[in-house]
């Protein structure tokens, strides 16, 4: 696939400059309204010195009859990775509010490169608020953390997550093309989803899972760390990180962000460490 860069309507720019807005692209997959506070957050990011990003905000609707909307939008961004070469992708969803200096701390990541995927922290929208900070499928979240540790884990969610260029190009390479209204992508993410009849209600019945859970799963089963240059990463048993000095608010449709408190078991105890 020919590369193009998403700035080529910009005939202004020479190629190095070109090429320097490809660094970074922000995308964000949007399934309705967006509230005042995300906003706020976004244009009150504390910007790096000589950063540069594009930003990408793709709209599905809520009500159009597709299965796995926000998957859609994710693999369309997915495609704008690929094909401007981009270097990294941040995923950062409609109801994440990132504290102020959240880019700063990513850079940090994106220069030193050693890390293909992490994330800030994020807690459920409910009562008791419970991290989504994950250990095994089928374990509930994993807790032994402090706030300002670094945790690693065998799943991550794409709230607010650093990915790598290299393995969203990899799974780009290994996904089967599709259409999303009129356009061409493939199913880099895919929300997990089981159809059967119940035979005593007689009805259809259906339910789905959240695409990055699973994309995890697949990055582990098909060997994506490996096929991207991430050998290490490949024979760790949790090799998603999560930087839980990102905190991010997990805000709902009534402005309330969550959690109301973080739990006593999680607030810092003055020793910040890696927890592998």
């Amino acid at each position: 696939m020919p590369k193009k860069s998403l700035m080529s309507a910009c005939p202004f720019l020479d190629v190095h400059q070109q090429e320097s807005l490809n660094r970074l692209v922000i995308g964000h997959p949007v399934t309705g309204l967006i509230r005042v506070e995300w906003m706020m957050a976004r244009m009150g990011q504390i910007i790096p010195t000589n950063w540069s990003h594009i930003d990408l905000m793709q709209f599905m609707s809520p009500y159009v009859p597709l299965k796995y909307q926000v998957a859609d939008a994710e693999n369309l961004i997915a495609k704008a990775v690929v094909e401007s070469d981009a270097k990294w992708l941040l995923f950062w969803e409609h109801d994440n509010v990132p504290p102020n200096d959240a880019f700063i701390k990513l850079n940090e990541y994106m220069i030193d490169e050693k890390v293909p995927v992490v994330g800030g922290l994020y807690f459920t929208k409910s009562v008791p608020p419970e991290p989504m900070v994950y250990r095994g499928i089928g374990k509930g979240y994993f807790a032994d953390w402090k706030m300002g540790d670094k945790v690693w884990c065998s799943g991550i969610p794409f709230g607010f997550t650093l990915i790598h260029g290299s393995i969203i190009k990899a799974l780009w390479n290994e996904s089967p093309e599709y259409s999303v209204n009129g356009q061409i992508t493939r199913r880099v993410f895919e929300a997990p989803q089981q159809n059967w009849m119940d035979p005593e209600k007689g009805v259809y019945m259906s339910r789905s899972g959240t695409s990055d859970l699973a994309w995890c799963q697949r990055v582990m089963k098909d060997k994506i760390f490996e096929k991207a240059g991430w050998p290490e990463y490949q024979k760790k048993e949790n090799p998603f990180l999560i930087d839980t000095g990102i905190f991010v608010h997990h805000i709902d449709n009534n402005g309330v962000r969550w959690p109301l408190e973080v739990p006593a078991r999680f607030k810092p105890d003055g020793k910040t460490k890696e927890v592998k």
